[in-house]
């Protein structure tokens, strides 16, 4: 079924009012001004769960989103690829031939290959060792913002702890985190117009790539002369097919680490603490049984949905749900549509810290499940556990300020006002 555009309109409140849609669900513009398109996708489940859309400046898709289809081609590794369209963009910030090459731009068998580089320092059992370091940094970064009435929840807590874990396990000087965040985020909001640093869209994701080759070629370049315990050090000498790590993947292997290890657990955390906001007899179930705090960051990724969208192109004709996809049209994953599907999730509109079985795709699914996965969980329960442990009063300060990105649901900014006890 093909779906109609139309003029841009505010979101429904509700599931039950969408009658339509239009391109609003690929709308970088859209996503910054009212969050996801929760209606437009219920609608698409019920209507047209393999929708073919043909928006303005970008090239055309199937819209996926129930949770059985994209799981189907999640986990079709055979049939769909992620060469040569990794995600919907518009057309004027497509990554070019210049993008970097990643474990997320990979197909198998390389895929597998640069994934096992790094997976055994991923293991539940390896993580757990980091905990208590995990846990101080967060209890750091608590007490740092205890004493102050109004916050900016982003800025003070939400940006601060994945981005110091990930950066020590890399091996980033400290000094250069404040850089490192602003790079993160000036390339995946290279759409927006806040982080825009030259004439399009293109030019800005085009600098911010830049800098962050440079930077990371500067710290390969000193892990090699001195050699530490870190990430850097370890993928510097790490081999592939015999051989060390061309130097394009290399630069490209740490940025995704950076930017998937910092974006992500950070609008998780953002989008968590509102859920939680909204829905205060979850924040009191919380406070009472910090035992739930796993379930409840299994709800925080389901409800968030941090990335909102991953292409994947048919090699072969493929049937999905009556609808014949052919080789070459590329499918566009909706995770967070996946994640609220009635026939899987009962009453998945509803926020619940106790919601067990939870199977979302908040991770992924498939070969390209996240490999960062469990440092994510281990990070939210550990910043969950310990804020609202002290946690007195918290309300909004101020309007949310979310990113112009349909890729990776990002909240720029979150005044609060609180009570926060030391």
């Amino acid at each position: 079924m093909a779906i109609g555009l139309h003029a841009e309109r505010a979101p429904c409140n509700s599931p039950s009012m969408a009658s339509a849609v239009g391109w609003e669900i690929a709308d970088p513009v859209y996503y910054g001004r009212y969050g996801y398109p929760h209606a437009s996708w219920a609608w698409l489940r019920r209507n047209a769960p393999v929708a073919w859309v043909e928006p303005p400046e970008m090239k055309p898709f199937y819209a996926i989103t129930t949770y059985e289809d994209c799981g189907t081609i999640l986990r079709d590794h055979k049939r769909f690829v992620i060469a040569p369209r990794m995600a919907v963009f518009p057309e004027d910030v497509q990554p070019d031939e210049g993008q970097f090459r990643h474990l997320l731009n990979m197909d198998p068998p390389e895929h597998g290959r640069y994934r096992n580089l790094l997976s055994a320092q991923f293991t539940p059992r390896t993580l757990e060792a980091k905990r208590a370091a995990v846990g101080g940094i967060v209890d750091d970064t608590l007490a740092r913002v205890a004493g102050k009435s109004e916050v900016d929840f982003v800025e003070a807590v939400a940006a601060i702890v994945p981005l110091a874990v990930i950066a020590e396990m890399l091996g980033i000087p400290r000094e250069d985190w404040p850089r490192v965040f602003t790079l993160s985020n000036t390339l995946l909001g290279a759409s927006d117009p806040e982080y825009q640093q030259g004439a399009s869209a293109t030019e800005t994701a085009e600098r911010a790539r830049q800098e962050f080759v440079e930077y990371f070629a500067q710290l390969s370049n000193a892990r090699r002369r001195e050699p530490r315990n870190d990430f850097i050090t370890a993928l510097v000498n790490a081999q592939v097919d015999g051989g060390p790590l061309p130097e394009w993947e290399l630069l490209s292997y740490y940025v995704l680490l950076i930017v998937a290890g910092n974006e992500t657990t950070r609008n998780a955390t953002s989008g968590g603490l509102l859920a939680l906001m909204d829905n205060r007899g979850e924040l009191e179930k919380l406070r009472r049984d910090p035992s739930l705090v796993p379930s409840a960051v299994e709800e925080i990724v389901r409800w968030v949905s941090p990335v909102i969208q991953f292409c994947r192109t048919a090699l072969v004709d493929v049937e999905i749900h009556g609808t014949t996809v052919r080789q070459g049209e590329t499918c566009c994953i909706f995770y967070p549509s996946a994640n609220r599907d009635e026939t899987v999730f009962p009453d998945p509109f509803s926020f619940r810290v106790e919601r067990t079985p939870n199977e979302h795709y908040g991770f992924g699914i498939g070969v390209h499940f996240c490999l960062g996965a469990n440092l994510a969980r281990m990070e939210l329960q550990e910043i969950f556990k310990r804020l609202v442990a002290r946690l007195d009063e918290v309300e909004l300060a101020g309007p949310v300020e979310r990113m112009h990105s349909s890729f990776v649901g990002g909240v720029k900014r979150m005044p609060l006002r609180w009570r926060l006890r030391g």
